[in-house]
Order: C-alpha cells, then structure tokens, then sequence
C-alpha cells in the first residue's frame, strides 16, 4: 500500500483514479521558489510531496523550470538541494509522463509550461502567444489517450494585461482550429492572469466552457493569493466534458509553496 502523503490531509476528497471521471488539477508552481533576498527558500520537494496528494490524472503546471543557473549555485548546498533534472521530470509522480516546454528565457535560466499524465501521452507541440516583448507566453499541446478517447490537453499561461489574453485566446483558436479536431475531447487549463473575470465570454465564443459546479460555492475556484485567496486566476476550459465538482486544498503547506494554490476539477464525458 502506498504511503499517505501528510498533505492529502488538507481538505482533498478521496479518489481511486478508476471508472469514468478524470481528475485534473491546474497550479503556477513559481518556478519552486518563495522568498526574496536572504529569505528566498527552495520548495520544489514540497511541491512534489502536494503534486502527488492531488492524485490527479493530468496535471497542468506554470512557470516550471527545465535550468537556472544562479539558483542552482544558490541552493545546491542547501539541505535538500536542487534538482538534477527539470522540474517537471523531478515533480512528475512515479510512472508518469511528462512533456515540458520552454516559453520564457532569460538571463540565467528559463521556464515554461509542463503536463503530468497518468495516462499515455503522444507528441507534445507549443505555440508561441507572446503579445509583446516584455512578456513570453506559450502554449503547450499534448494529446493524452484516456479510456480509449485522445483528449487534448493545452497547458497555458495568459499575460498581465486584458487586451493582451483577448488576443491570446484568439491565438489559441487558431491553433486548436489547425491542430485539434473538433469532435475531439479538449481542455484548455492553466494560470489565465483573469482579475476581472472578463475571459469567459470569449473563450465560450471559442467554444470552451469554465469547469465550474454551479451547486459549489465560490471558495472552491479561488486560488490567488495562496494565503488569502481572492480571485479564480487558475482555471479549466472544456469542450466534450463536463464538470462534476472543483476544489482548492488549503492550509500552512499549501499556502507555503506557491502564490497561487491548486485547482482540481473532476470531470465527464459530455
């Protein structure tokens, strides 16, 4: 029997990965660091302890380091030290699979997006949504073969500014109009940077529905800030699925690791 991660004790529902529903979970993981300056800590091991409590089939990661060559020097005395492979590799939970891209470089190191899958993944492809220079932003596309279906699996993280994700969520049409059929089984999930709840309506006129149980309250979509979360930045879009219940794990832990906390959503076929 495996072990109970001490974190499966902060408010996730049980799940035994089997029959009809797949269980998947979104989270901006801030590259495994908190902190500034002196203070700055290393929280990729507790990550990966809280990735595995979610026992989800698809997770979809932001801000995910493959390098870093200053924080590699920073913490590789530390205690636990810096991994030695990519991020997405070292958070991946036994027997998954991982596919991992690269969106923004910079003067040190680089991040990007990354899926874990519990079920066979095929050939990832990115797609490059950047809407000006000062921010890097992709897509990251992988195809998933779950009870038999592919469902499409699109892992994203939208600018800062409104105007920039309304062109981003067309950009992404475009692509998912080349590259994903469209009686094809999709989700869209990742860290949309939406304040104002504005991105809904055009990611409907997409085709794409919010992954949200409307008997639920509100709490179980807020992700942003981790210690007092606020606003639903973190989210799931759909199309041939539907939603049967989300939720946000909470607590010292969760709050620790990340700015943004988890979102877990189960799902259906539609």
């Amino acid at each position: 029997m495996r072990q109970l991660n001490p974190l499966q004790s902060t408010l996730l529902p049980p799940f035994d990965g089997a029959g009809e529903v797949l269980r998947v979970a979104t989270y901006n993981i801030h590259k495994g660091v908190r902190g500034v300056g002196p203070r700055k800590r290393l929280e990729i091991h507790n990550l990966g302890l809280g990735i595995e409590a979610l026992d989800a089939d698809l997770v979809f990661l932001q801000e995910v380091r493959l390098f870093h060559a200053r924080e590699a020097r920073q913490f590789e005395r530390t205690w636990f030290g810096w991994p030695q492979q990519g991020q997405a590799e070292f958070l991946a939970p036994e027997g998954y699979d991982v596919a991992y891209r690269t969106n923004a470089v910079t003067r040190h190191g680089e991040h990007g997006n990354a899926l874990l899958s519990r079920w066979p993944i095929g050939e990832p492809g990115h797609y490059d949504v950047s809407d000006h220079p000062f921010e890097q932003r992709g897509l990251l596309h992988v195809p998933v073969q779950w009870q038999g279906l592919t469902i499409h699996a699109v892992v994203a993280h939208f600018g800062l500014i409104h105007a920039s994700r309304v062109r981003q969520v067309q950009r992404l049409a475009q692509y998912l109009d080349a590259h994903v059929p469209r009686d094809e089984p999709l989700l869209v999930a990742g860290d949309f940077n939406d304040w104002g709840e504005k991105l809904d309506g055009p990611m409907a006129d997409i085709g794409l529905t919010r992954a949200r149980a409307e008997h639920l309250p509100a709490s179980h979509r807020l992700t942003f800030p981790s210690r007092v979360p606020v606003f639903a930045l973190d989210r799931v879009y759909m199309r041939g699925l539907a939603c049967r219940s989300t939720f946000v794990p909470r607590g010292g832990a969760w709050a620790r690791m990340s700015d943004h906390l988890p979102l877990v959503a189960e799902l259906e076929l539609a």
